[in-house]
Parts: C-alpha cells; sequence; structure tokens
C-alpha cells in the first residue's frame, strides 16, 4: 500500500469515527448502536462491533474488501457488515450511516412508505420506504434494504431504523438528519385530533427535484 493509499484511508478512517461521534452526540444513536462506513478504492472502513465511539483512536481503524474480508484492523467488523456492503456493491455510495433515530424508527413501524409531509423527500430520491423487517446482520435484510433503496438514496428498516449513503460522509449524515426531521414532522402533524396532515402530490415532488439541480453555489 502506497503513502497516499495510507493517507486517504488515514483521513477517511478519522470521518467515520467523527461521524459515528456525531450520530451519538445528536441522538440518533444510543451506546453502540448504529453504524458509520466510508469506501476508499477496494477498502471499506467500518465502526467495529460492540467499541464506544469515543473510544475509538487512529490505531483501531476496521478494514475489509468488498467481499467482507478483513485487510484491516484487529477488531471485529460491525454486526451490521452486510447490510454496507450490499450499499457499496449496488450503488456508487463513498459512504453509509446506520441509525436507531427515535421518529423515524417509530414510522417505520406505522408505514411502508414516508408520506409526502415535506418537499425533503426530494433529497433522498423520492418518497423514502420501509424496507421489510429482517433480524440485524442478516444478508435478508440487506436484500430488504436494497430493495427499498431502489432510485432512493436512503430507507427506513422496519422496527429498526434508518440507512442512507451519499459521495461523502457529510452528506451520508445529512441525509439521516433530513429523514429524521421529515419523520418527526409526520408524526408531529398528524397527532393533532381531528386533522390529517396535507401532503405533497407526486407532481410537486418532481417539481421541487427539478429545482434542486440547480441548487447552491456554482462550481
Amino acid at each position: 500500500m502506497s503513502d497516499m493509499d495510507k493517507d486517504a484511508i488515514r483521513q477517511a478512517w478519522d470521518g467515520v469515527v467523527a461521524t459515528a461521534r456525531r450520530t451519538a452526540a445528536d441522538g440518533l444513536v444510543v451506546g453502540t448502536s448504529g453504524n458509520v462506513s466510508a469506501r476508499v478504492g477496494g477498502v471499506v472502513l467500518v465502526t467495529p462491533s460492540g467499541v464506544p465511539y469515543d473510544r475509538l483512536g487512529p490505531r483501531d481503524a476496521v478494514g475489509v474488501d468488498l467481499e467482507g474480508r478483513q485487510v484491516l484492523g484487529d477488531l471485529v467488523p460491525t454486526s451490521e457488515l452486510p447490510l454496507h456492503l450490499a450499499v457499496y456493491r449496488g450503488t456508487d455510495a463513498a459512504a453509509v450511516v446506520h441509525t436507531h433515530a427515535v421518529h423515524a424508527t417509530a414510522v417505520s413501524t406505522l408505514v411502508a412508505e414516508v408520506p409526502l409531509v415535506h418537499y425533503a423527500a426530494a433529497v433522498l430520491g423520492g418518497p423514502v420506504r420501509t424496507a421489510a423487517y429482517a433480524r440485524y446482520g442478516t444478508q435478508e435484510l440487506a436484500d430488504n434494504m436494497l430493495a427499498a433503496l431502489r432510485d432512493r438514496t436512503g430507507c427506513l428498516l422496519q422496527n429498526h431504523g434508518t440507512v442512507t449513503y451519499g459521495n461523502s460522509l457529510d452528506q451520508a449524515y445529512d441525509r439521516t438528519a433530513q429523514l429524521e426531521w421529515m419523520c418527526r414532522l409526520w408524526l408531529t402533524a398528524s397527532s393533532v385530533p381531528g386533522h390529517r396532515p396535507t401532503l405533497l402530490t407526486p407532481a410537486q415532488l418532481r417539481d421541487v427535484q427539478d429545482a434542486l439541480e440547480g441548487y447552491g453555489q456554482p462550481g
């Protein structure tokens, strides 16, 4: 491995740890639940199983290849490794964030698709689906997740949590935050007695998606 590759892996691992700590600080996970990963070439850096995020340091990096063979570190990778690898094999993702965010997990027990209560759904590619339940760490869960992620960058896992991916750790995390916020919004609006929240139409959402193509600063 060249020094350049080592530097890229070191920087990516620092980002994985920082993002994992952010999920805990922002209340999206409890204890060692949830997990974060980033891809550097053919190596997937992933949080280890059962280790508090505040204890992780530069020497604790865990890396596997796309087949799941460990190529870096001594700690055991997260039990959700099949889920992360499925995203990398099936998409162009550079980073994946999995959480047990409270509001999103609550919504995962109620609906097969998050109602279009806000145009933030456009950030995730459209109406967010709920993947059918399967036990954590199984290939069945990974397969169910991939079906829910079709043409999307995020989904709910029934009675479990959230998965989002992006071109960077920041983007993957931001999509998680948007999904949790949107689920909280729907739960809040739905809780008002005698009222039902208005929902956007598919056409209105497509209009937002078109507008977002030119959003932000040029270049």
